[in-house]
């Protein structure tokens, strides 16, 4: 692992400072954000490789710093909330973020997360350089960029989104659950909540699908999961 640089953000001084120290002590490099405005002038100054997001925060929230980081960036952003309520879950999920953890949480799972979510973004790339260019009808998956086309054009996705997408198209044909999905695409069976993946679904429709509504690609198996339609 190298020194992968998480950007922590958080208005309890409390909470930044048990996770940095954890952090640190994994061997990440941690930078440390108090409100929503110097959290996005961090991001960009700094470039993460990941952010450690929470949904509270003074002069900008969390949601709206998501919305404004996804607007330019596809850096991995784990939400924390103290807020166990499944509204906001969804609506961070909604905006981009690629998992989401409720406080009170242990930095050990915290760090756990982290671990999981780099892991998937450092590793993908390099085990993607043996797969080939996957096309299906219009779209066209490209493991070595991580690119996206659909008729030509560009589709942005999250790294997750990516992930998500290129694990069904690989092993099109094949259902998957969405403990399965949360396995191998999030690198984690514990804590593994399921609408985690209902949500990377339905986002995953909204930009790959010619009509959302009805999936020519994302297809639902009712009662077992997902599957890849090529």
């Amino acid at each position: 692992m190298g020194h992968e640089r998480v950007l922590v953000v958080d208005d309890e001084a409390i909470v930044t400072e048990v996770v940095e120290r954890y952090l640190v002590r994994e061997g990440y490099n941690v930078t440390v954000a108090g409100d929503g405005e110097t959290a996005l002038k961090l991001a960009r100054e700094v470039g993460p490789d990941l952010i450690v997001l929470d949904l509270m925060l003074p002069k900008l929230d969390g949601l709206e710093v998501c919305r404004q980081l996804r607007s330019e960036s596809s850096v991995p952003i784990i939400m924390l909330t103290a807020k166990g309520e499944e509204s906001d879950k969804i609506l961070g999920l909604g905006l981009g973020a690629d998992d989401y953890l409720a406080k009170p949480f242990s930095p050990r799972e915290l760090a756990a997360r982290v671990k999981a979510v780099l892991r998937r973004t450092r590793v993908a790339p390099a085990q993607a350089l043996a797969g080939d260019l996957l096309k299906a009808g219009a779209l066209r998956i490209n493991p070595r960029s991580r690119a996206v086309e659909r008729d030509g054009e560009a589709v942005h996705l999250t790294a997750k989104e990516f992930d998500l997408l290129y694990f069904l198209a690989k092993n099109a044909g094949q259902v998957f659950s969405r403990e399965q999905l949360l396995d191998n695409v999030w690198d984690y069976e514990w804590y593994g909540d399921a609408s985690t993946v209902t949500v990377h679904i339905r986002r995953l429709r909204e930009k790959v699908e010619p009509n959302p509504m009805r999936p020519r690609y994302v297809k639902t198996v009712w009662g077992i999961g997902y599957k890849f339609e090529a």
